[in-house]
């Protein structure tokens, strides 16, 4: 196969996650080894937008060490979005004005960096391209805390919100057992309509430090239920620890705080999360009558790279550099994955997964994971997550404050 002379541009789409920047170096570092065959390599401010508005970095520009550093810090370092492209046979202007960029800066490699709705735009986006006759490889890179990506055995950003969650919530056990008063403390763990995250409170559970109960997506919720568990504990103990998927929902579809309220929608059409602690929190208080506490971990759980996972990064490093390579060698239409083999020690090996199966399509927890009450999950889901979560990453110090990458951000000119 003769080579595919061009330019390079990676992109970032979706939440952020304590690692998600160190597939950007995974790309920028290989990339910018391709010197043969990709002249330049540009990074796309704030995703897809960043294409259709024209505006890209040039990483050539930056230094070496920086690109390093983005190995272990935390959020996009390119900016990302939530931008939802329509379907090309309905509305076809946004793919004319992307396959007109490419042109014009010769891009004929693109990486998009996110989750199911990312790798979305990046099928739509390869499709188009293809059926123009512009020849460009496109390689979707996975992202997402939820884990919730089809095909891969895990997510990078998965691993290290897994491990924060697990010693936060060791750490809030202790916490919460100081005081000879009783007390429930409602932990709410992000989580649309996959538990995989809240599910990973059981690591603290192994460890004797966790949650007394967990309730997860995969699982209608019900608050009659919820309450005769929680005051079943409460009796017993005086003390209740309880871990909730922010995307639990009722037999009849409605998220928890929509009991109370209306809740607002993004570009995907996705209600927003948030909120189901204070809720739950406030009705439980309400039927014992003792302290309880609502805790929303939010943003945390995603930016915590004082506690990423070791294994995490050198994933997410893995999966950037690969799409690279496997670009090169001229595949295309194609998501980096993982998968581990089904006996002996962990070892996490790649595998490529047509875009095209992995767009919009979920991987939730097996029901065998969850125990039969739907209240608790079980040593399964512990032997699946805890070789994910191994080792610490080493973060740059300056001053005792961690030293995260700076980068110049050079705009590449306008053609």
């Amino acid at each position: 196969m003769s080579k595919l002379i061009g330019n390079a541009i990676f992109g970032q789409s979706g939440g952020p996650t304590s690692v998600i920047n160190a597939s950007a170096a995974g790309v920028f570092t290989e990339a910018l080894k391709q010197t043969g065959v990709i002249e330049k390599v540009y990074g796309a401010a704030n995703g897809i937008v960043g294409i259709l508005n024209e505006k890209f970095y040039d990483i050539g520009q930056e230094d070496p060490a920086e690109l390093e550093l983005l190995k272990t810090t935390p959020s996009s370092a390119l900016g990302s979005c939530r931008y939802k492209l329509a379907k090309p046979e309905v509305d076809d202007t946004d793919y004319k004005r992307i396959l007109e960029v490419f042109k014009k800066y010769n891009i004929r490699y693109f990486f998009y960096n996110g989750g199911n709705d990312s790798m979305d735009t990046c099928n739509k986006i390869s499709k188009f391209i293809a059926k123009s006759g512009y020849e460009c490889r496109v390689i979707g890179v996975p992202k997402t805390i939820d884990n919730d990506l089809f095909g891969t055995d895990h997510c990078p950003g998965f691993a290290s919100a897994a491990k924060y969650i697990a010693t936060t919530i060791m750490e809030v056990y202790l916490d919460a057992r100081v005081y000879d008063s009783g007390m429930v403390t409602v932990i709410e763990i992000m989580g649309r309509n996959a538990g995989w995250l809240t599910a990973a409170s059981v690591l603290a559970a192994h460890k004797g430090q966790g949650p007394d109960l967990i309730y997860l997506p995969e699982i209608d919720f019900d608050l009659d239920k919820m309450m005769a568990d929680v005051k079943k504990v409460y009796d017993k103990e005086k003390k209740v620890i309880v871990a909730v998927s922010e995307g639990v929902k009722t037999s009849d579809g409605q998220y928890i705080p929509e009991l109370v309220g209306e809740v607002s929608v993004d570009a995907f059409g996705h209600k927003q999360m948030g909120g189901t602690a204070p809720v739950l929190a406030n009705y439980i208080k309400e039927k014992l009558g003792c302290k309880v506490r609502g805790i929303e971990l939010s943003l945390m759980q995603r930016c915590a790279a004082h506690l990423a996972s070791k294994q995490d990064v050198e994933e997410s490093f893995l999966s950037g550099q690969t799409a690279v390579r496997i670009a090169i060698d001229g595949m295309t239409d194609y998501m980096v994955g993982f998968q581990r083999p089904e006996t002996g020690d962990y070892k996490c090996e790649i595998k490529l997964i047509p875009l095209n199966d992995v767009a919009n399509t979920e991987k939730i927890v097996p029901r065998e994971w969850i125990n039969a009450e739907g209240n608790f999950v079980n040593e399964k889901f512990v032997e699946y997550a805890l070789p994910l979560i191994q080792g610490e990453s080493k973060i740059a110090i300056e001053d005792g404050l961690p030293r995260f990458a700076k980068l110049k951000k050079v705009l590449v000119p306008k053609v």
